[in-house]
């Protein structure tokens, strides 16, 4: 019964998924649909994704139609470039007159127009619900991992993160300005931190090197890091069965306040104690009801599974990621500008030396899509997939202008420089020849990092024995 509830719901999630990516589609390609309208050109097919069709009916002359390729739509226009190998040749004999340029622009355009219009829709309406706030506020660095730079570099567990490359942060994750966001897009040969440390009087001013993991075959190369984790913090979620954490009588909500003495903001610090001293005892400040007081536990090897390392059978919240209990409402214009900031980041770090931002680093459908499926299982996550919406069409927006033949900057640039020449740019089979080998272009790069995302999704990383449920022994009666 399970197995098809489950089945159920994923076969749910995922049409879910396909409406939200179609009606995107939709919206974009309607702009195009609807401009051809106004400016009097002919229309000879609305069409969702892309190759033959799987279904199609001709209404008042146009034949709308499901694509069996799921990628993208179209609406064939014969007076615009032409685009028969993508679309199919024209079903029209009749001889055709010319459009201006300022029409083939105009109709160009409004596919963007409406993507935007459409994040700035979904905009209102994020301002108007709220979205669940699931990144942490905090810049507090929690722990630092001794074989990353950051630790010989000189920054510390306790840290305050003030500033990064001189841009201020007030979060650890999230659209922009932000601690994560500000290391991957950083481009220098050290990162900057300007951090607040207890004790200190004056801010300290900290340059931290960096680690790439290069990508192979199927893995892309990583952004840059340096070994830090977010802190705030460490409370207890719950204590396994028969664990160390059970026995001692470790409950829900309390608070570690230090190991061993020192103070400590993330588990991490607790996982790397035990890691660097097998079988030691751990001492912890524990805070419960306003009371403190000191345990003392001996990590002990779980029943299940087999070879695992010695643990406390602990388990503590996760503040990254984590939902508030108040949801945030960003303004609209707060969200479609940092959509553009994003989007303008993303482009600068593609062409700048020594940046880690790759086309490696793009998504395809695939992974948007995951991205959405994700976001649809989270609690009130259709929220959170109205918001990440208004991030998608603004990026889609941008893109589609960008002056690359086959995209719509790309038609609305030989229609400029048609009405500067006051003539056609070139032959018809000279332009169908280009703009068919930029729509290749354009789908090899999709397959390629599409080929990334299948393998970030499914391949290669198997669960662990790490993974698995813990399981502790009862422990034997006296």
């Amino acid at each position: 019964m399970d197995f098809i509830f489950n089945a159920l719901r994923f076969v749910g999630v995922l049409l879910l998924v396909i409406m939200v990516f179609n009606l995107m589609i939709v919206v974009h390609e309607w702009g195009h649909f609807l401009a051809a309208k106004w400016r009097g050109l002919k229309i000879e097919a609305f069409q969702i994704w892309f190759g033959k069709p799987l279904w199609k009916k001709t209404i008042n002359g146009v034949q709308y139609g499901l694509g069996s390729i799921p990628a993208g739509g179209f609406v064939k226009l014969p007076q615009m470039a032409p685009m028969g190998a993508l679309e199919g040749e024209s079903t029209s004999n009749e001889p055709l007159p010319p459009v201006s340029p300022l029409d083939k622009m105009i109709v160009a355009f409004a596919g963007p127009l409406f993507s935007f219009a459409l994040a700035c829709f979904f905009a209102v309406i994020v301002m108007l619900i709220g979205v669940p706030d699931r990144h942490l506020k905090s810049t507090l660095i929690g722990w630092v991992d001794k074989g990353y730079p950051a630790y010989n570099d000189g920054l510390r567990a306790g840290d305050k993160i003030l500033a990064i490359d001189g841009t201020p942060v007030t979060s650890w994750e999230g659209p922009v300005d932000t601690v994560v966001e500000r290391i991957a897009f950083s481009a220098g040969e050290t990162i900057l931190f300007r951090v607040e440390r207890p004790g200190e009087k004056a801010p300290l001013d900290i340059p931290v090197h960096y680690k790439i993991k290069q990508g192979t075959f199927t893995e892309r190369q990583s952004l840059r890091t340096v070994g830090i984790l977010g802190g705030g913090e460490v409370r207890v979620a719950k204590s396994l069965p028969n664990s160390p954490g059970a026995l001692a009588g470790l409950k829900e909500d309390d608070t570690i306040t230090t190991l061993n003495g020192q103070i400590i903001y993330s588990p991490a610090a607790i996982e790397s104690f035990m890691d660097e001293n097998p079988g030691a005892p751990v001492k912890l400040g524990l805070k419960r009801d306003g009371k403190v007081s000191e345990i003392t536990l001996d990590p002990v090897k779980p029943q299940k599974p087999e070879g695992h390392k010695p643990s406390l059978g602990v388990q503590f919240y996760t503040y990254i990621g984590q939902v508030s209990d108040k949801p945030n409402f960003p303004s609209a214009v707060e969200q479609v500008q940092n959509a553009l900031t994003m989007m303008f980041r993303t482009v600068k770090g593609l062409v700048t030396h020594g940046s880690s931002i790759g086309v490696q680093q793009l998504s395809g459908p695939l992974r948007i899509g995951s991205i959405y499926f994700r976001l649809f299982e989270l609690p009130e996550g259709w929220k959170l997939v109205l918001w990440f919406s208004v991030i998608l069409n603004v990026n889609l927006a941008v893109i589609n202008l960008f002056p690359f033949p086959v995209l719509d900057g790309g038609h609305i640039v030989m229609g400029f420089m048609e009405m500067v020449r006051r003539r056609p740019l070139m032959n018809l089979k000279v332009l169908e020849f280009i703009q068919t080998a930029c729509a290749l272009l354009l789908f090899g790069f999709m397959l390629y990092v599409t080929w990334f995302d299948s393998f970030d999704m499914f391949g290669g990383k198997g669960k662990d024995a790490s993974d698995a449920p813990l399981e502790f022994a009862a422990p034997a009666k006296k």
